[in-house]
C-alpha cells in the first residue's frame, strides 16, 4: 500500500433482528503495523471482531452509522428499495471520513451494479474522489477494517436490544421465527418494528399471517 484509501462496508443487511450498520474506515500505510489480523469480518469469530474493532477505532479515522430497526423500517418505507437505503448509508459514512482525512480513493463492496447508487448519493467531497465498487472488496484491508467496525457495532446493538426487551434476539434470518413469536407474545405485534426489519417475509410467519 503506497497511499491511503477509504473502505466502506455494512452489517445486518440479512439479519431479521437488529440494525443495519454501515461503516467507513480510512487506512493508510502508517496504520498497517497496527492492523495485524484484520480481514473480512465474515471470517472472524464475534469476540475477535469485537476486539479488533476497538483497535481499529483507536488507530484509524472512521465513521459508523447505525440505523436502528424503527428508523430502518421508516426509511425502507420511504425508499422502498434496500440498495437505495444502503447507498444513502454508504455515502454518509464516506463523507464523514473524508471530512476528517483527505483521500483520493474509496473502495466499496459491489452490492449494486457498479456502485452507481452510491456514486449518485455522494456529496461534493465524495464526488471528487475515485470510487471503486468491487466484488469481494473485503480482500482490501480498508474494506476489511470497515466490515469489522460494522459487524462489531451490529453485535453490540443487537445485544443492547436483547437486554432492553428481556429476550435473546438471534443473528441471521433462519432461526428467528421462534424467538420472534416469543417476542410478540411478550410485547405485542406492534412492537416487532422496534427490533426487526419488518419488510422481511419472516415478519408474516412471526405474526402468523
Amino acid at each position: 500500500m503506497n497511499e491511503g484509501r477509504v473502505g466502506v462496508d455494512e452489517s445486518g443487511k440479512g439479519d431479521f433482528f437488529g440494525p443495519l450498520v454501515v461503516a467507513a474506515c480510512y487506512v493508510g500505510p502508517e496504520h498497517l503495523a497496527e492492523l495485524e489480523g484484520v480481514k473480512d469480518s465474515k471470517k472472524l469469530t464475534d469476540p475477535v471482531a469485537l476486539r479488533l474493532s476497538t483497535r481499529i477505532k483507536a488507530v484509524c479515522p472512521h465513521s459508523v452509522i447505525s440505523i436502528g430497526p424503527e428508523k430502518y423500517n421508516e426509511l425502507y418505507a420511504k425508499f422502498k428499495n434496500l440498495n437505495t437505503l444502503l447507498a444513502w448509508g454508504h455515502a454518509r459514512a464516506i463523507e464523514n471520513v473524508l471530512e476528517e482525512v483527505p483521500a483520493k480513493l474509496v473502495i466499496s463492496d459491489q452490492f449494486a451494479a457498479g456502485g452507481a447508487a452510491v456514486r449518485r448519493a455522494l456529496f461534493e467531497k465524495g464526488k471528487a474522489v475515485e470510487f471503486r465498487s468491487m466484488v469481494r472488496a473485503e480482500a482490501d484491508i480498508a474494506v476489511a477494517a470497515a466490515s469489522i467496525l460494522a459487524r462489531a457495532e451490529f453485535l453490540r446493538r443487537l445485544e443492547r436490544l436483547s437486554d432492553e426487551f428481556g429476550l435473546q434476539l438471534p443473528k441471521g434470518a433462519t432461526n428467528v421465527i421462534g424467538p420472534g413469536r416469543q417476542f410478540v407474545a411478550k410485547h405485542g405485534a406492534d412492537a416487532i418494528s422496534r427490533v426487526a426489519k419488518t419488510h422481511f417475509k419472516t415478519t408474516q410467519q412471526v405474526l402468523g399471517q
